[in-house]
This record gives structure tokens, C-alpha cells and sequence, in this order.
């Protein structure tokens, strides 16, 4: 066998593979003569048919297969040998006239070569890494929060501003019959609020859904109606109050606390802040280095310039997926994708160039950690190694998992990688502020 390597040029190549007699004869003839000791040919006994005949019914297939062989085996070879960095697969270019009656085949394959560039982390604007902090205002709001959720319910005979009051929502034409527990500040207008102060369990008070609430998706939860349906609904519902309530916060006492935080584990209001504040930022460190990922990302593909074989990899793609796309499809497949397949390139060159590499301990360790949290969650703050271990080992059965693990550390090394390298500029600023910036007003 022998392959050739034309390069169009820096990104395009034709490798050529020459197969010649040499190369399958042997293994075809053997082929063959097994297949002549057990091939069944109405009458001849078996191991007995002509070896003519069985090469007239069997020597074309075998020999195609067996050359397929062969260019599989030598493309991947050479690809290896010769280090091609090389986007996609081998594209073998159509030819309709192959002679199999002859001794030698030659074949052509496109290539689609990795273009060279280099990498530079240190642009000249800064990424912002934000510092998300828990002020006053958001710490007492989730201790008010607290009280409420732990806090009892004392029934009422008529309905008050701060009441919880639970009824039904009904509509019969519209085959709306629902059971809510609400609270009148979630109503959008203030008129509305009114109408219920007073009530008793019993009362039925008329609504009209337009403008019900300030979004059309909590009139879906209160209505149970489908979506398409909630947005722009405008009819008039019933709401039978059947049970009137106010909810007395729990004192901020031992009790509760232990509830909360185990034994002792938190023992004045000063210290429940103190955790409130320690548990809120923890989370939000992980939207800030998500968001701080996310502009890297965007950096670095907007500012590493290099060219891809377009023409080459939007071939490529119609024929990569389990369905084949047309021409017009591909194209489309291929601008949509370009942008990721820029950055899993330049990932790629940082890795290599940092010498960041995962195992499967990285991916083990990542497992652990996902399942401790998991369980804390749930009331088991300290499982032991075995029990770790033994649950890591089913997730780590799943290939899926093992995929989503592996690229979760990855990103974590290119993280740190980024915070180290990158020219990074910190922010401080409350979580309000951090949503409103980076999110604006939604």
C-alpha cells in the first residue's frame, strides 16, 4: 500500500491511497477457500464445491471488503504517523467507475487540516470577575423568610392585608376549577387586593384574569390552563374562599435555630446572619465564575483570528449525523456551529500549551463532591469514604455522566488556568446589582 499527500493548502489536503494485488491477495484466497469448506451449493457436498465457482459468487464482496479494510487501517496509520491534526473525518471523493476486475485501486480522500494560530490570554481589556456579596437588605429578607416558612398558621374569620387565603378558581365554560393558597401582594393591582380585605370563608369574589397578575405565567399556576392559553386570556373567574389564615413568624429562638443548622451549630440572630451571609455568597461564586467563563469564552473567539476549512467541514457535516443533510442544510448546520468549534480548537491549544489534562481521579473526585452536596441536602453531612465510593462507581458507570463529569473539570482547570493568566479586573457589588448589570432589567 502506499499513500500520498497533496496539500491544496494550508488547510486543505488530498491524500491518495494506491492498494495494489499484494496487499489483499493472500488475504482474499484465504477468505475463500474457508468460505469453500463451508459454503451449502445444492449439489455438492460440502467442502467440495469448485473453487471457480465459489470465487464467481464470492470473490467480488470479499475483495471490496477486504480493500475497505485496508484504507481504513492505512488512513489511520498515516494520520498518526505523519501527527496530521486533522478537523472531522477523511472525505473519500466519489468515484463511479472502479474497475474491481483489476489488480490495483487507487483512491482520494480530502482532508480538512487544524489551521495554526497561537493563543493570548492577556488582551487589553479587562474581564471583569465578580464578587458577589449578601448585603443587610437581602440577609433580612431571608431571615423574614425563615420565620415565615417555620412559622404557624392561626386561623381568621375575615380576611386582612397580610392574611394567606386559600379558595378555589373557577370558571365552568371554560372548564377552569382550581385550589390556591395566595397571598394578596401577588395580585397587580391594588383594586384587587381590596375586594378580598374584608371576605369571609364562603365569599365569592368575581375576577377578570387580564392584568390578574403581573405575569401571565403565575395566572398558569393559579388557573392551571395551558400556556398559550394564559397569555392575553381576559374572562372573568370566581374565587370561593374556603379557608382564611395568618401565618405567625417563628421566633429566632434555639429551637429553631437547631432546626435549621443541627445542634448547636448556630446559637444568637448575629451568628444565623453570619451563615445566611457565608451560604448566599458560596452560591453565588458559582454564577460569578459562570459568567466570568462565559466572557473569557467570548474573548477569546472574538480576539484569536485564524481561518477554518469551511468548504471542507460544511461538506463534511452532511454526511457526519445519523441524517444525512442536503448542501443548503449544512451550510446552515455549519455557521451555527462555527463559533464552538472555534473555541473547542483554542481550548484545545491552551490545554496542550498548560499542560491540563483530566483523569479519571479528576473525574472521580468530581462525582464524590457532586454526591456529598447532593446528600447533605438531605440530611447526611457526613458519609464515609466507602459510601462515597460505592455511589461513584454507579454514576461513573454511565458513559453520559462520565462525559458531563469530564467536561465540568475541564472547565474548572481552564478556570483557574483564566484567573490566573487572563487580565482580570475585580468587582464588588450586591446581587441585585450583579443581575441588573449583567442582565439589565428582566
Amino acid at each position: 500500500m502506499k499513500i500520498t499527500r497533496e496539500n491544496k493548502d494550508a488547510l486543505n489536503a488530498v491524500v491518495t491511497v494506491l492498494i495494489e494485488k499484494d496487499d489483499y491477495a493472500t488475504k482474499v484466497e484465504k477468505i475463500l477457500l474457508d468460505y469453500r469448506k463451508t459454503a451449502n451449493i445444492p449439489g455438492f457436498r460440502k467442502g467440495h464445491v469448485p473453487m471457480g465457482m465459489v470465487k464467481k459468487q464470492y470473490a467480488k464482496p470479499v475483495l471490496i471488503e477486504e480493500v475497505n479494510k485496508l484504507i481504513q487501517e492505512g488512513l489511520n496509520k498515516y494520520l498518526a504517523e505523519e501527527k496530521l491534526d486533522v478537523l472531522g473525518q477523511p472525505l473519500p471523493k466519489p468515484q463511479d467507475d472502479i474497475d474491481w476486475d483489476s489488480d490495483s485501486f487507487s483512491f482520494d480522500f480530502e482532508l480538512g487540516l487544524s489551521p495554526k494560530f497561537e493563543v493570548d490570554l492577556k488582551g487589553k481589556k479587562d474581564i471583569i470577575q465578580y464578587n458577589i456579596v449578601a448585603d443587610d437588605k437581602m440577609i433580612n429578607g431571608q431571615v423574614e423568610n425563615i420565620q415565615k416558612q417555620y412559622g404557624k398558621l392561626v386561623a381568621l374569620t375575615e380576611v386582612a392585608k397580610d392574611s394567606e387565603i386559600t379558595g378555589v378558581y373557577k370558571n365552568e365554560a371554560e372548564e377552569i376549577e382550581n385550589t390556591v393558597t395566595l397571598t394578596l401582594d401577588k395580585f397587580k393591582g391594588k383594586s384587587t387586593a381590596k375586594q378580598f380585605v374584608g371576605a369571609k370563608a364562603g365569599d365569592v369574589i368575581a375576577l377578570n384574569t387580564k392584568g390578574l397578575y403581573e405575569d401571565d405565567h403565575e395566572l398558569i399556576q393559579a388557573l392551571k390552563v395551558e400556556h398559550d392559553k394564559a397569555h392575553g386570556l381576559n374572562i372573568e373567574v370566581n374565587f370561593e374562599i374556603t379557608e382564611i389564615n395568618k401565618r405567625e413568624p417563628a421566633d429566632l429562638d434555639q429551637e429553631l435555630f437547631d432546626k435549621l443548622f443541627g445542634k448547636d451549630g448556630v446559637k444568637t440572630v448575629s451568628e444565623l446572619k453570619v451563615k445566611i451571609k457565608e451560604d448566599a455568597e458560596k452560591q453565588f461564586v458559582q454564577q460569578s465564575d459562570q459568567k466570568f467563563l462565559n466572557d473569557v469564552t467570548e474573548h477569546l473567539v472574538e480576539n484569536t483570528k485564524f481561518d477554518l476549512p469551511a468548504e471542507f467541514l460544511t461538506k463534511w457535516m452532511q454526511s457526519a449525523g445519523e441524517n444525512p443533510m442536503d448542501a443548503a442544510t449544512a451550510k446552515e448546520e455549519y455557521i451555527k456551529s462555527e463559533k464552538s468549534l472555534r473555541y473547542q480548537l483554542i481550548e484545545a491549544k491552551l490545554m496542550e500549551a498548560n499542560g491540563i489534562k483530566v483523569d479519571f481521579e479528576d473525574v472521580k473526585e468530581s462525582a464524590k463532591a457532586m454526591i456529598k452536596v447532593q446528600m447533605a441536602q438531605f440530611g447526611q453531612m457526613n458519609p464515609s469514604d466507602k459510601e462515597l465510593d460505592d455511589i461513584a462507581a454507579r454514576v461513573l458507570s454511565n458513559q453520559e455522566e462520565v462525559k458531563r463529569l469530564s467536561e465540568q473539570v475541564v472547565s474548572q482547570k481552564l478556570l483557574g488556568l483564566y484567573k490566573e493568566k487572563a487580565n482580570v479586573k475585580t468587582k464588588e457589588l450586591t446581587y441585585d446589582k450583579f443581575v441588573k448589570e449583567v442582565y439589565g432589567d428582566k
